[in-house]
């Protein structure tokens, strides 16, 4: 199973996964869901859900926590192990404000106790989806970046950099003993190829990619 490049498929809807071993409960969400903006895709055990490969579609997962052979708790704990990003809703009828509390703490963005009215349902899974939504375009945001940058030769990542941090073409000319028209030009070069129009862009995506100035 890869979590990794999960950044993609925004032409399609999110898409929820249902885990939960009631199929009434499966069936009454599945028909909510469809009715709004979601795709919906239910699962009645975790080993069912892990088996499956729709893991890069972005969204959410609703998830019990009584379930045979894996728990809720325990397939929380596996999805961290393996780096998912989708973010976990918890409804359960078998609850407590400790369990609860460990599962936020572990990562979880809601728990919801059964049975929940359908208008907090979507309230919370429209939230997490727009939360997932955002960090899988700036994942991909990033990424693109990166790869732009793989594109620049070693001066025009020199010039960038100090350019990035506040430096005229003077100073950076002066640095690397080169004239300013020369700096010119590489600053125009390392714009093309990132796609980027100043300074200020190329900043914070350096230090969003972990790129140090």
């Amino acid at each position: 199973m890869n979590f990794t490049n999960l950044s993609g498929n925004f032409e399609y809807k999110p898409l929820i996964r249902v885990i939960d071993d009631d199929d009434a409960v499966r069936r009454s969400w599945a028909f909510l869901l469809s009715g709004e903006s979601y795709d919906v895709v239910t699962y009645a055990d975790a080993g069912s859900f892990l088996a499956s490969s729709d893991f890069r579609r972005y969204g959410a997962i609703l998830l019990d926590v009584r379930m045979p052979n894996m728990s809720g708790l325990e397939l929380q704990n596996r999805l961290k192990e393996l780096g998912c990003d989708l973010p976990i809703i918890f409804v359960s009828g078998h609850g407590d404000i400790d369990m609860a509390v460990n599962t936020l703490k572990n990562g979880a963005v809601d728990f919801l106790q059964k049975p929940v009215k359908d208008d907090r349902l979507l309230e919370v899974i429209d939230a997490a989806v727009a939360r997932n939504k955002a960090a899988r375009r700036d994942q991909a945001e990033v990424a693109d970046f990166k790869a732009r940058l793989e594109q620049l030769t070693q001066r025009e990542r020199e010039v960038i950099r100090m350019v990035a941090q506040g430096y005229s073409n003077k100073e950076v000319a002066a640095e690397f003993g080169i004239s300013e028209k020369t700096v010119q030009v590489h600053r125009g070069s390392a714009y093309r190829k990132l796609d980027l129009h100043n300074a200020a862009e190329i900043a914070r995506l350096l230090l969003r990619s972990g790129d140090p100035l």
